[in-house]
């Protein structure tokens, strides 16, 4: 079978669209048939050899999909031969076929295409965790999403909406603003302004809770919550947080969440109730997945540049 490889860390063109061996059926995994992959920037981490990878070169990218069971390693409760099925962490998913262990693949409703679910898995689970998790969000209450435009932050706004609170958004570019306020953002700032003071104009005693995935504006966050507010941090993406003055958390009752979602999937149960109100919201016209681009999986490279850009809103998907 082909896959996505690399065999040393470094910059998109080290990736390598090769012939691997086919994965074998093992008990408790399920071999899928590929019909898309999410791409992350986890993904682009782990090639730049920042995050963990699993085996050894070369290495085979990518965490997130969905296809078709292709076959099962020994019987498995809940799934057979030919159901459509989707994962968010288990490892060597950019290639054709995957071997995924049984406990976390979840079904995919007959109709939610697999690339929605590709896109919808990882980010979705995310934004689920932030809304419910998190903080158990509360009609009324104001919640300012960074990167409101990205593949998290996209879906957040709409799950902030739907959890009846107020959405406040922070995008880079005019061509981002607009596309977070059509998901339903009540006002969408850029980042190059002074938001924490546009913030405060809208809601003048501060957010009630900010989701801050840059990391960078960890400090500016705290700035715009509301005293006894909370700030939940998933994500660097903009770079390391300074550090916190736990005098300032005192002085003002503000609070700090850390975020992580392998802290929430902790059983199969966990993964199927989460994911299946995601796929409940996609069918009912409540959540819009956007993907942004589709592109066979041998132009991964080329995915990898898009990605990096930043200049893309939704999801990217990588197609075998």
């Amino acid at each position: 079978m082909k896959a996505l490889c690399f065999e040393r860390f470094g910059g998109p063109e080290v990736l390598e669209y090769r012939e691997v061996p086919h994965p074998e059926s093992q008990p408790g995994h399920a071999v899928v048939r590929m019909a898309a992959i999410g791409l992350n920037f986890a993904d682009v981490y782990r090639r730049r050899g920042n995050y963990h990878l699993a085996g050894k070169p070369p290495y085979i990218p990518g965490y997130e999909g969905a296809g078709v069971i292709e076959s099962l390693g020994c019987a498995a409760a809940g799934f057979q031969v030919g159901d459509r099925v989707a994962f968010a962490d288990s490892p060597f998913a950019n290639a054709e076929h995957v071997s995924v262990p049984v406990e976390k693949l979840v079904p995919v409703p007959a109709d939610v295409s697999l690339q929605q679910a590709a896109a919808l898995m990882l980010q979705g689970l995310t934004a689920h965790y932030l809304v419910t998790y998190s903080r158990d969000l509360q009609p009324g209450e104001v919640a300012v999403v960074h990167a409101a435009a990205g593949g998290v932050g996209s879906l957040l706004v709409q799950m902030v909406r739907l959890k009846g609170a107020r959405a406040i958004g922070l995008v880079s570019s005019e061509e981002k603003r607009r596309f977070a306020l059509a998901l339903g953002a009540e006002a969408v700032f850029l980042s190059s302004e002074d938001w924490p003071a546009r913030i405060r104009e809208l809601a003048p005693a501060g957010a009630d809770v900010v989701y801050d995935s840059v990391g960078s504006t960890l400090q500016q966050s705290f700035q715009a919550a509301r005293i006894g507010g909370q700030v939940v941090f998933y994500g660097m993406a903009g770079g390391d947080p300074a550090p916190v003055d736990p005098r300032m958390l005192m002085d003002t009752s503000k609070t700090l969440t850390g975020g992580d979602l392998w802290n929430v999937l902790v059983s199969h149960q966990e993964r199927l109730r989460r994911s299946a109100e995601l796929f409940d919201w996609v069918r009912a016209g409540k959540l819009k997945v956007t993907i942004a681009r589709e592109l066979p999986l041998s132009q991964g490279a080329e995915a990898h540049r898009l990605l990096e850009s930043r200049g893309t809103t939704g999801k990217v998907l990588l197609i075998p």
